[in-house]
């Protein structure tokens, strides 16, 4: 998995690329409890994530809540297969998709 950061003001894009499962999750986990405290929006832009598992949908989760209290997150760019299981899991009712 690779994570890149952008920001622009009080809004964090992190593009994930690759994998999120149990290896990989908690470095986006560390990144977004971490290194985002002072955004009030977040983006994920999954366009490059091939694969998640239930240990890359906790951090989404976790991601969500936190963002709740503090501003807003959206998922954008989420392919296929990665949208399957977000649906598949109820993620995509839970978490704002574009």
């Amino acid at each position: 998995m690779n994570i890149e950061m952008k920001r622009n003001a009080e809004v964090t894009t992190i593009e994930i690329t690759g994998k999120l499962d149990t290896t990989t999750a908690p470095v986006l986990d560390k990144t977004i409890n971490e290194d985002i405290d002072d955004t009030k929006d977040l983006i994920l832009d999954l366009k490059g994530l091939e694969y998640i598992s239930s240990a890359g949908l906790r951090v989404l989760l976790g991601a969500q809540k936190k963002m709740m209290k503090i501003g807003s997150m959206k998922v954008v760019n989420v392919c296929e297969a990665v949208m399957e299981v977000l649906e598949m899991t109820g993620f995509a009712d839970i978490l704002e998709i574009e």
